[in-house]
C-alpha cells in the first residue's frame, strides 16, 4: 500500500546494539514474508489514504472530550504514517531494538566476562549456546510477518528514542502507524461503513497517543523499567535468551492456541517460560509488579474512552462494536512483545482489570480527579491498587 519515505529511516537499526538479535536480519525477513495486501487501484489507494488521515485527524478532539486531558487539545507531537504490512513490520523490529538493547548490553558484557574467566574457551550454556542471533532474528521477522496483517494501528512512543539513537528528526511523541491493507480488508470482512470504521480505529490509537503526551515522562519511565528488569534477569543468561528467542516464537501463535498459552502460563500446563519462571528476589517482583499495574492502565484507560464513543462520534459505533468483538481483536504488538518476553499472562488478569479501576476512580472522584495519575510517576497505581481502586484514591488524597 504505501511507505512514506520517513518510514525507511525509522526502521533503521542501532549500529551499536549487541550482536545477539540479527535485527535487520528480523526486518528483512519481515517484509520479505509480509503477505500482499488487497489489490486496490491507484486511485483508491489515495482516497484510503487521504482519509486515513483525515480520521487520525478528527479523533484528537474526541478523545480530549471524553479522556478530558488538555494534552489531546490540538495534539501535534507524534507523526501520522499510513503504511503497508512490510514497512509497519520493519518499523517494529526497529522499537524492539531500542527497548532491548540496554539489557542486551548487559547480557553481552556478562558473557564476556564469562569468556575471560574462562581463560578465553566458550562459556558451556552461554545463551550463546542455545541460539544464535540469526536464528533469533528469523524467529522475529517470521512473527512479524504473520502479525503483520492482523494489526490495524499502532501508537509507538519509543520511535523518537530510536531516531535519535540513530541521529534522524522525529517527532517528539513518536509516531502514529496505520496499516491501511488491514483497515481495509477488515472494513469489508464486517461489511461496515469505511469512514466510522476508520475513525473508530483512530480514536483507539489516539488515545495512546494521548497518554503519552499528557505524561511526558511515561515513556523513559517505561523504558527505565524495562531495563530494571531485564538487567537483574541477566544474571541467569542462559534463561534469558531462551525467554527472548520463546517471545519471538510466541508472538507468531495463531488465535486458537490462545486457549493453551494462557493454560500453560497459568500453570494448567507445561511451562511457557515466561520470566516469572525466573523471578527469585524482591526486586525482580516488585519490577514487575509496577510494568503489570502500569500497562493495563494504559490499556483500561484506552478501553473505557472507546466506551465513551457514542453514535453522535461514530454512528454506526454499535454495529461496529457487535461485529469487531465478535471476530477478535489482537494485542499491540510492542505489548504483546513484552508480555510474552516478561511472561505476564501468567501474572496478570485481562485487561478488564485496567477497565474496571479506571471506571471505580471515575465513579468516585469523576475523570479529572482520575487524571491526576498523569501528573508524575508516584501516582501510577500499583498492582494491588489496580484491583482495588480506593486504595488508590485514598492514596492520592482525593
Amino acid at each position: 500500500m504505501v511507505c512514506m519515505s520517513q518510514q525507511s529511516n525509522a526502521a533503521a537499526t542501532p549500529s551499536t546494539s549487541p550482536s545477539m538479535v540479527n535485527w535487520e536480519l528480523a526486518a528483512k525477513t519481515a517484509a520479505n514474508l509480509a503477505p500482499a495486501g488487497p489489490a486496490l487501484r491507484g486511485s483508491e489507494i489515495s482516497a484510503a489514504v487521504e482519509n486515513l488521515r483525515l480520521m487520525a485527524e478528527r479523533s484528537v478532539p474526541h478523545v480530549h472530550e471524553i479522556s478530558r486531558l488538555e494534552a489531546a487539545r490540538d495534539l501535534r507531537d507524534s507523526e501520522v504514517l499510513v503504511v503497508d504490512r512490510a514497512s509497519w513490520a520493519k518499523a517494529n523490529t526497529q522499537s524492539f531494538a531500542v527497548m532491548m538493547d540496554p539489557v542486551l548490553r548487559a547480557l553481552a558484557a556478562k558473557q564476556a566476562l564469562a569468556a575471560k574467566e574462562s581463560g578465553g574457551r566458550p562459556v558451556q550454556g552461554s545463551s550463546s549456546a542455545t541460539f544464535g542471533a540469526t536464528v533469533t532474528g528469523a524467529q522475529l521477522g517470521g512473527a512479524l510477518a504473520f502479525l503483520s496483517s492482523k494489526v490495524l494501528g499502532q501508537y509507538d512512543p519509543f520511535a523518537a528514542l530510536a531516531a535519535s539513537n540513530n541521529g534522524h528528526q522525529q517527532a517528539a511523541g513518536g509516531r502514529l502507524l496505520l496499516v491501511a491493507p488491514n483497515i481495509i480488508t477488515v472494513e469489508r470482512e464486517l461489511k461496515v461503513d469505511p469512514a466510522d470504521f476508520r475513525l473508530w480505529v483512530c480514536l483507539h490509537e489516539q488515545t495512546h497517543r494521548v497518554q503519552f503526551a499528557a505524561a511526558p515522562w511515561l515513556r523513559h519511565h517505561m523504558m527505565g523499567e524495562i531495563e530494571k528488569l531485564g538487567t537483574l534477569l541477566v544474571g541467569d543468561s542462559d534463561n534469558f535468551g531462551e525467554r527472548l528467542l520463546q517471545a519471538a516464537k510466541q508472538m507468531g501463535n495463531k488465535p486458537g492456541q490462545a486457549e493453551k498459552i494462557a493454560k500453560d502460563a497459568a500453570g494448567q500446563g507445561p511451562s511457557r517460560g515466561g520470566m516469572l519462571d525466573l523471578l527469585q528476589n524482591p526486586d525482580q517482583k516488585a519490577a514487575l509488579s509496577h510494568l503489570t499495574a502500569v500497562m493495563s492502565l494504559l490499556e483500561g484507560h484506552a478501553n473505557v474512552v472507546m466506551d465513551g464513543v457514542d453514535q453522535r462520534i461514530v454512528p454506526t459505533v454499535r454495529t461496529i462494536r457487535q461485529r469487531f468483538n465478535s471476530r477478535g481483536k489482537d494485542r499491540g504488538v510492542i505489548e504483546k512483545f513484552i508480555r510474552n518476553l516478561l511472561g505476564l499472562d501468567a501474572k496478570m488478569r485481562q485487561y478488564s482489570d485496567g477497565a474496571k479501576f479506571v471506571r471505580d476512580v471515575v465513579a468516585v472522584v469523576g475523570m479529572d480527579g482520575f487524571n491526576n495519575v498523569w501528573s508524575q510517576e508516584k501516582n501510577l497505581p500499583t498492582e494491588a491498587e489496580i484491583h482495588n481502586a480506593r486504595l488508590w484514591v485514598e492514596r492520592m488524597g482525593l
